[in-house]
C-alpha cells in the first residue's frame, strides 16, 4: 500500500513545480514587459526634449537685398465720372416721346423727351393777346400826345391836360412792357416742357416712362461723360502729409486687363469728421472698359530710398510687433521691425528691415515658426 501513495506524492510534487516555474515565467514576462515600457517611456521623454529639426524647402529661403525701393501711399476707391447730369422736368404733366434707355448715346442739347404742351401753349397765346392788347394802348396814348401836344401850341387846353396825357402815354408803355415781359415768361415755360440733354454722353438710368405724369423738378434721365473720371480716395492724416496736388498714381481697376496711371488734382483742405481721414481726387484718363463704379486701387508714389529689404510677404504680423524670421546657424531669431520703411520694387511691395544684405529670411511659405527652432537649410548636406 505504500507504493501507490508514493506515486501520488511525485505527482502532486510534478505539480506543485510546474505551478512555480510558470509562476516564475508569468512574473519574468511581466518585468521584461515593464522593463521594455519603462525603456520605450524614456526614449520618448528623451526625444521630447530634444528640439526637432525641420527640413526647409529652396523656396522657403531668401536673402535680403539692398535694392531702391519707391515710397507710396496706397489709395482705393471707385470711379465716378467727372460730368454727370440728371435731367429733370422743368414742367409738370404727362411725360411723351421718350424713347432712350440705359447705355444710349445722347448729344448736348438734344431733345430727349417733352411734356405735354397743351397748357404752355395756351399760356403764350394767351400772353401775345394780351401784349398785342397793350402795344394798341400804347398807340392810342401816343396819337393822343400828340394830339394834346397841338392843342397847347395853340392855346385850347391847358398844360394840366397835356400832362395827364404824357402820364397815360407811360402807363400804356408800362403795361406794354409787362405784357411782354409775361409773354417770354410764357414762351420760357413752352420751352421748359423739352427736355434735353446738358452734355455729350450715354444715358445711365432712365427714371420715369412715356404717358406717366411727373412732377416739377422730377428725375427723368441721367447721363454720364465717360470721357473722363476721378477716384475720391479717403487716405490717413499720416499717409497724406506728403501728397501733392500733381503726383502721378499707378492704379489697377478691376475688369481692366493692364494698370492705368492718375494724377493728384485735388485734395480737401478738411479732416472727415467721423473717419478722421483726408479726401484726395485722382484724374483718371478715360481707357475702354472704364465704368462709372468700378473699383480702383493703387499708389502714389512720393520718394524713393535705398534700404536692405525683403518682399512684404516675409513680414510676419501675429505678434504685437511685426517681425521676419532669420536663420542663423540652423537656429530661427525673429527679428522685430520698428517704424521700418515699407516701398515698391517695380510692382512688388517691399519692406526696409535692419540686416546685411544676404542674411537669409525665412518666406511666407516656411510658415511660422517659433525663435529657436532648428531648422535643415536647403544646401546643408
Amino acid at each position: 500500500m505504500r507504493l501507490p501513495q508514493t506515486r501520488a506524492a511525485r505527482v502532486q510534487l510534478a505539480l506543485l513545480l510546474l505551478l512555480v516555474v510558470a509562476v516564475a515565467w508569468g512574473v519574468g514576462r511581466a518585468l521584461h514587459k515593464r522593463e521594455a515600457t519603462a525603456a520605450a517611456a524614456r526614449s520618448a521623454a528623451q526625444s521630447l526634449q530634444e528640439a526637432p529639426v525641420y527640413r526647409l524647402a529652396p523656396a522657403d529661403v531668401i536673402a535680403v537685398t539692398s535694392v531702391e525701393l519707391v515710397q507710396a501711399v496706397p489709395v482705393s476707391g471707385s470711379l465716378k465720372a467727372l460730368q454727370t447730369a440728371a435731367v429733370k422736368a422743368r414742367a409738370a404733366g404727362e411725360l411723351r416721346g421718350l424713347s432712350k434707355r440705359e447705355g444710349d448715346p445722347v448729344r448736348a442739347g438734344e431733345e430727349l423727351a417733352r411734356i405735354d404742351p397743351t397748357e404752355a401753349q395756351a399760356r403764350v397765346r394767351q400772353a401775345e393777346q394780351q401784349a398785342a392788347s397793350a402795344e394798341a394802348q400804347v398807340a392810342i396814348a401816343q396819337r393822343t400826345q400828340r394830339n394834346n401836344e397841338a392843342l397847347v401850341t395853340q392855346g385850347f387846353i391847358s398844360p394840366t391836360a397835356l400832362d395827364t396825357s404824357s402820364a397815360n402815354l407811360a402807363a400804356a408803355q408800362a403795361n406794354h412792357r409787362a405784357a411782354l415781359a409775361a409773354l417770354d415768361i410764357a414762351r420760357k415755360g413752352l420751352a421748359d416742357t423739352v427736355l434735353r440733354s446738358p452734355l455729350d454722353g450715354q444715358v445711365s438710368a432712365r427714371l420715369a416712362q412715356n404717358g406717366e405724369r411727373v412732377a416739377l423738378d422730377a428725375r427723368v434721365l441721367e447721363v454720364v461723360d465717360l470721357s473722363a473720371f476721378e477716384i475720391e480716395a479717403a487716405v490717413s492724416p499720416g499717409d497724406a502729409a506728403p501728397l501733392a496736388v500733381g503726383q502721378s498714381a499707378r492704379l489697377r481697376i478691376e475688369g481692366l486687363p493692364a494698370p492705368v496711371d492718375a494724377v493728384i488734382s485735388r485734395i480737401n483742405p478738411s479732416v472727415q469728421a467721423g473717419s478722421r481721414s483726408v479726401l484726395v481726387y485722382l484724374t483718371v484718363k478715360a481707357a475702354p472698359g472704364m465704368r462709372q463704379g468700378l473699383f480702383a486701387q493703387g499708389t502714389v508714389a512720393v520718394g524713393k530710398t535705398t534700404a536692405t529689404a525683403v518682399p512684404q510677404s516675409a513680414v510676419r504680423n501675429d505678434q504685437p510687433q511685426p517681425y521676419v524670421q532669420v536663420l542663423r546657424d540652423g537656429v530661427v531669431e525673429h527679428v522685430a521691425l520698428r517704424d521700418a520703411v515699407s516701398g515698391l520694387r517695380g510692382d512688388e511691395p517691399m519692406r526696409a528691415v535692419p540686416l546685411p544684405a544676404g542674411t537669409p529670411v525665412l518666406a511666407a511659405s516656411a510658415g511660422a515658426l517659433r525663435a529657436g527652432t532648428r531648422v535643415q537649410a536647403p544646401d546643408a548636406r
